[in-house]
């Protein structure tokens, strides 16, 4: 897969993933979550995430004051918006899917997030300060 569906003027477009890919995405792997820091680096980190290609949404769920969640939420400077990225790898095949960022502490959005991270990983453990990472995934880029 090259890269595809890229949205023109901040446009939301929710990229067709082929068949292969949408299978990928469902198999239960780990992956990273790249956010900026204020200074405009890289912070990488293990997470699982899911993947709604109805509406284009990656979700990772985290605590409040995680640093992931602090740089998903940052407001910054930078054109088109704050944006991240989840990737995942296995073996040769691997996806990463690229967009606009937000932190929602919404109790229905975090209740969604959680349900669909049980259905694909594990029932998560209570955590009162629980948010949720969402990504309007306008990029994707991999092989299947």
């Amino acid at each position: 897969m090259k890269e595809e569906n890229v949205a023109p003027d901040n446009e939301p477009v929710t990229p067709n993933l082929s068949e292969p890919m949408l299978e990928f995405v469902a198999e239960r792997h780990l992956a990273t979550l790249t956010t900026l820091r204020a200074d405009f680096s890289p912070h990488v980190v293990a997470v699982g995430f899911t993947y709604d290609p109805s509406t284009g949404m990656a979700r990772v769920i985290t605590g409040r004051g995680t640093v992931k969640a602090r740089n998903a939420g940052r407001s910054l400077d930078i054109p088109g918006g704050t944006r991240a990225a989840v990737c995942q790898v296995d073996g040769r095949r691997w996806l990463t899917l690229e967009g606009q960022v937000r932190v929602s502490s919404d109790p229905l959005e975090v209740a969604e997030a959680v349900q669909r991270y049980a259905v694909r990983y594990r029932q998560p453990r209570v955590n009162p300060e629980r948010v949720v990472i969402i990504i309007q995934v306008d990029r994707a880029l991999g092989h299947a």
